[in-house]
């Protein structure tokens, strides 16, 4: 274990032999960081937080701090964050609410770049990039493999199906299927994610079976009840309609139009 002499480190965390920590950050009580992560200067990290193997934490992050909800009365809740994260200056992920649920979580090889702020009861999932400035409000959900571009925001209570690509400002105030690209303030659909779906390996078949779906979704003119109707008759044969067959089915917060 590697522990700046300036760093203070509370008795009752829980580090890993190798976890490094630099200069001035301050690691609370009932926190747990697992093995070959690594803590720049300056990092507060309050608790309960459990860390996973191998995180980046840069400069002046704040990680398990108390929820921004008045409604918060200091019930014990938890951030979990998983491994192989890139989380860079000035991040801020909150702990939950008991209201919410009582945790935070953020999954696996997340690149999250400076000054986004994942606030309480967020959901974030696997492989992601949410780029400067970003910021989530409380209970939002973000599936896996999604993009977000600078200064893109969610209301409280959206999901971000995987797959989607949010442009730069986008205003989210409704529910993001999964693999559209939207844009705007408010956020509009746009298109399919066709250059981040060939990057992750979506053959042409498997692209053109979701731009089959997305314009019965939003092109053909259909009431969302015929559309719905047609994306079933298109997901008999293919998983990726399905997969957002399900996503405009349990949609609470309506769908970006």
């Amino acid at each position: 274990m590697s522990i700046h002499s300036t760093a203070l480190v509370d008795a009752g965390a829980r580090l890993a032999a190798d976890v490094e920590v630099g200069a001035y950050s301050i690691i609370g009580a009932e926190v747990e960081i697992a093995a070959g992560t690594h803590i720049g200067p300056h990092v507060v990290i309050s608790g309960p937080t459990r860390i996973g193997r191998d995180n980046r934490i840069w400069q002046f992050a704040s990680l398990g701090a108390d929820p921004q909800d008045k409604k918060h009365a200091g019930e014990r809740t938890e951030l979990v964050i998983g491994a192989g994260n890139t989380i860079r200056e000035f991040v801020t992920i909150n702990r939950g609410t008991a209201e919410g649920g009582g945790g935070t979580h953020v999954g696996d090889d997340n690149w999250i770049m400076a000054y986004v702020h994942i606030a309480h009861d967020c959901t974030v999932g696997d492989h992601t990039v949410l780029a400067n400035n970003v910021t989530l409000a409380g209970h939002v959900e973000i599936g896996d493999h999604v993009v977000m571009g600078g200064f893109a925001g969610v209301h409280q209570f959206c999901r971000v199906g995987p797959h989607a690509f949010a442009a730069m400002y986008a205003a989210i105030n409704r529910d993001v299927p999964p693999f559209c690209y939207v844009a705007g303030q408010f956020a509009e659909p746009r298109g399919v994610n066709i250059e981040g779906l060939k990057r992750r390996g979506f053959d042409a078949a498997r692209i053109a079976a979701i731009k089959r779906a997305y314009r019965a979704l939003y092109m053909a003119g259909l009431s969302l009840s015929d559309a719905r109707a047609r994306l079933g008759e298109l997901a008999i044969e293919n998983a990726d309609v399905a997969q957002l067959l399900q996503f405009v089915e349990s949609s609470q917060r309506a769908l970006v139009r």
